[in-house]
Protein backbone atom coordinates (compact mmCIF):
# COMPACT_ATOMS: atom_id res chain seq x y z
CA UNK A 1 0.00 0.00 0.00
CA UNK A 2 1.02 3.38 -0.80
CA UNK A 3 1.92 6.45 1.84
CA UNK A 4 -0.24 8.90 1.82
CA UNK A 5 2.63 11.02 0.57
CA UNK A 6 3.16 8.81 -2.33
CA UNK A 7 -1.00 8.80 -3.16
CA UNK A 8 -0.09 12.86 -3.03
CA UNK A 9 2.98 13.08 -4.98
CA UNK A 10 1.48 10.89 -7.59
CA UNK A 11 -1.74 12.99 -7.51
CA UNK A 12 0.05 15.71 -7.81
CA UNK A 13 2.39 14.53 -10.82
CA UNK A 14 -0.43 13.72 -12.81
CA UNK A 15 -2.25 17.10 -12.06
CA UNK A 16 0.83 18.51 -13.34
CA UNK A 17 0.50 16.83 -16.34
CA UNK A 18 -3.41 17.41 -17.07
CA UNK A 19 -2.44 21.16 -16.43
CA UNK A 20 0.11 21.53 -19.24
CA UNK A 21 -1.94 19.26 -21.79
CA UNK A 22 -4.68 21.64 -21.02
CA UNK A 23 -2.61 24.59 -21.81
CA UNK A 24 -1.13 22.80 -24.61
CA UNK A 25 -4.27 21.95 -25.93
CA UNK A 26 -5.94 25.95 -25.23
CA UNK A 27 -2.83 27.37 -26.93
CA UNK A 28 -3.44 25.16 -30.03
CA UNK A 29 -7.38 26.60 -30.19
CA UNK A 30 -6.51 29.66 -29.91
CA UNK A 31 -3.96 29.69 -32.53
CA UNK A 32 -6.18 28.22 -34.71
CA UNK A 33 -8.74 31.08 -34.36
CA UNK A 34 -6.19 33.54 -34.39
CA UNK A 35 -5.61 31.80 -37.91
CA UNK A 36 -9.13 31.78 -38.87
CA UNK A 37 -9.25 35.47 -38.20
CA UNK A 38 -6.57 36.15 -40.02
CA UNK A 39 -7.67 34.47 -43.22
CA UNK A 40 -10.83 35.63 -42.92
CA UNK A 41 -9.40 39.63 -42.69
CA UNK A 42 -6.81 38.72 -45.91
CA UNK A 43 -9.78 37.78 -48.23
CA UNK A 44 -11.82 40.37 -47.21
CA UNK A 45 -9.08 42.97 -47.42
CA UNK A 46 -8.38 40.96 -51.29
CA UNK A 47 -12.25 41.57 -52.19
CA UNK A 48 -12.66 45.17 -51.16
CA UNK A 49 -9.41 46.15 -52.72
CA UNK A 50 -10.83 44.79 -55.76
CA UNK A 51 -13.90 45.65 -55.38
CA UNK A 52 -12.79 49.24 -54.25
CA UNK A 53 -10.51 49.61 -57.65
CA UNK A 54 -13.61 48.22 -59.88
CA UNK A 55 -15.93 51.22 -58.16
CA UNK A 56 -13.64 53.94 -58.91
CA UNK A 57 -13.29 52.87 -62.69
CA UNK A 58 -17.21 53.26 -62.75
CA UNK A 59 -16.90 56.29 -61.14
CA UNK A 60 -14.51 57.50 -63.20
CA UNK A 61 -16.60 56.51 -66.22
CA UNK A 62 -19.36 58.62 -65.31
CA UNK A 63 -20.74 61.41 -67.47
CA UNK A 64 -22.41 63.25 -64.79
CA UNK A 65 -22.92 64.12 -60.91
CA UNK A 66 -26.37 62.41 -61.34
CA UNK A 67 -24.76 58.87 -62.79
CA UNK A 68 -22.30 58.74 -60.19
CA UNK A 69 -24.46 59.37 -57.39
CA UNK A 70 -26.59 56.36 -58.71
CA UNK A 71 -23.34 54.27 -59.41
CA UNK A 72 -22.59 55.22 -55.59
CA UNK A 73 -25.39 53.98 -53.58
CA UNK A 74 -25.78 51.17 -55.88
CA UNK A 75 -22.25 50.16 -54.60
CA UNK A 76 -23.51 50.98 -50.86
CA UNK A 77 -26.47 47.87 -50.37
CA UNK A 78 -23.92 44.87 -51.57
CA UNK A 79 -21.10 46.62 -49.05
CA UNK A 80 -23.37 46.76 -46.17
CA UNK A 81 -24.10 43.45 -46.94
CA UNK A 82 -20.60 42.42 -47.31
CA UNK A 83 -19.71 43.98 -43.82
CA UNK A 84 -22.85 42.18 -42.31
CA UNK A 85 -21.39 38.95 -43.93
CA UNK A 86 -17.97 39.36 -42.30
CA UNK A 87 -19.56 40.26 -38.72
CA UNK A 88 -21.39 36.59 -38.93
CA UNK A 89 -18.37 35.24 -40.11
CA UNK A 90 -16.20 36.61 -37.12
CA UNK A 91 -18.82 36.01 -34.62
CA UNK A 92 -18.97 32.20 -35.90
CA UNK A 93 -15.10 31.90 -35.43
CA UNK A 94 -15.23 33.45 -32.13
CA UNK A 95 -17.69 31.44 -30.80
CA UNK A 96 -16.37 28.53 -32.59
CA UNK A 97 -13.37 28.82 -30.74
CA UNK A 98 -14.93 30.01 -27.41
CA UNK A 99 -16.87 26.40 -27.50
CA UNK A 100 -13.57 24.72 -28.11
CA UNK A 101 -11.90 25.81 -25.10
CA UNK A 102 -14.87 25.60 -22.88
CA UNK A 103 -15.43 21.88 -23.71
CA UNK A 104 -11.73 21.01 -23.40
CA UNK A 105 -11.56 23.11 -19.65
CA UNK A 106 -14.41 21.16 -18.79
CA UNK A 107 -13.37 17.62 -19.86
CA UNK A 108 -10.04 18.70 -17.94
CA UNK A 109 -11.71 20.25 -14.76
CA UNK A 110 -14.40 16.75 -14.70
CA UNK A 111 -11.41 14.76 -15.12
CA UNK A 112 -9.18 16.37 -11.98
CA UNK A 113 -12.34 17.03 -10.06
CA UNK A 114 -13.22 13.18 -10.34
CA UNK A 115 -9.71 12.21 -9.79
CA UNK A 116 -9.16 14.32 -6.52
CA UNK A 117 -12.15 13.28 -5.17
CA UNK A 118 -11.25 9.43 -5.57
CA UNK A 119 -7.78 10.84 -4.33
CA UNK A 120 -9.89 12.33 -0.96
CA UNK A 121 -12.12 9.13 -0.54
CA UNK A 122 -9.43 6.95 -0.71
CA UNK A 123 -7.41 8.92 1.76
CA UNK A 124 -9.97 9.60 4.09
CA UNK A 125 -10.82 5.61 4.24
CA UNK A 126 -7.78 5.29 6.19
CA UNK A 127 -7.51 8.34 8.15
CA UNK A 128 -7.11 8.04 11.57
CA UNK A 129 -9.79 9.33 13.49
CA UNK A 130 -10.33 12.25 14.79
CA UNK A 131 -9.81 13.86 11.13
CA UNK A 132 -13.69 13.40 10.05
CA UNK A 133 -14.06 17.40 10.14
CA UNK A 134 -10.57 18.08 7.97
CA UNK A 135 -11.51 15.26 5.29
CA UNK A 136 -15.32 17.28 5.51
CA UNK A 137 -13.83 20.56 4.72
CA UNK A 138 -11.66 19.18 2.15
CA UNK A 139 -14.12 17.72 0.10
CA UNK A 140 -16.09 21.15 0.57
CA UNK A 141 -13.56 22.93 -0.44
CA UNK A 142 -13.55 20.94 -3.53
CA UNK A 143 -17.06 21.23 -4.20
CA UNK A 144 -16.65 24.89 -3.84
CA UNK A 145 -14.33 24.82 -5.97
CA UNK A 146 -16.21 23.20 -8.82
CA UNK A 147 -19.16 25.47 -8.48
CA UNK A 148 -17.05 28.38 -8.94
CA UNK A 149 -15.88 27.16 -12.23
CA UNK A 150 -19.31 26.23 -13.56
CA UNK A 151 -20.56 29.64 -12.45
CA UNK A 152 -17.25 31.32 -14.60
CA UNK A 153 -17.92 28.99 -17.52
CA UNK A 154 -21.63 30.41 -17.56
CA UNK A 155 -20.75 34.01 -17.12
CA UNK A 156 -17.92 33.20 -20.33
CA UNK A 157 -21.14 31.36 -22.29
CA UNK A 158 -23.19 34.95 -21.40
CA UNK A 159 -20.41 36.71 -22.15
CA UNK A 160 -19.85 35.29 -26.00
CA UNK A 161 -23.82 35.03 -26.51
CA UNK A 162 -23.89 38.70 -25.51
CA UNK A 163 -21.02 39.85 -27.99
CA UNK A 164 -22.10 37.59 -31.24
CA UNK A 165 -26.06 39.37 -30.28
CA UNK A 166 -24.05 42.79 -30.34
CA UNK A 167 -22.38 42.14 -33.90
CA UNK A 168 -25.42 40.84 -35.39
CA UNK A 169 -27.30 43.68 -33.98
CA UNK A 170 -24.49 46.34 -35.59
CA UNK A 171 -24.25 44.46 -38.49
CA UNK A 172 -28.23 44.67 -39.14
CA UNK A 173 -27.85 48.24 -38.00
CA UNK A 174 -25.56 49.20 -41.06
CA UNK A 175 -27.55 47.14 -43.30
CA UNK A 176 -30.96 49.08 -42.59
CA UNK A 177 -28.47 52.81 -43.03
CA UNK A 178 -27.01 51.33 -46.01
CA UNK A 179 -30.35 50.42 -47.24
CA UNK A 180 -31.73 54.05 -46.70
CA UNK A 181 -28.68 55.33 -48.26
CA UNK A 182 -29.67 53.81 -51.01
CA UNK A 183 -32.95 54.16 -51.43
CA UNK A 184 -32.86 58.22 -50.62
CA UNK A 185 -29.99 58.18 -53.84
CA UNK A 186 -32.17 56.61 -55.84
CA UNK A 187 -35.22 58.76 -55.76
Amino acid sequence: MFSYQDQFSAATKSHFQAQLDLINTLTTKAFEGVEKIVELNLSATKASLEESSAAFKQLAGAKDPQEALSLSAAQAQPNAEKVAAYGRHLAGIVSGTQAEFTKAAEAQIADTSRKLSALVDEVSKNAPPGTENMVSLLKATISNANAGYEQLSKSTKQAVETLEANLNNAAKQFTQAAEKTTGRAKK
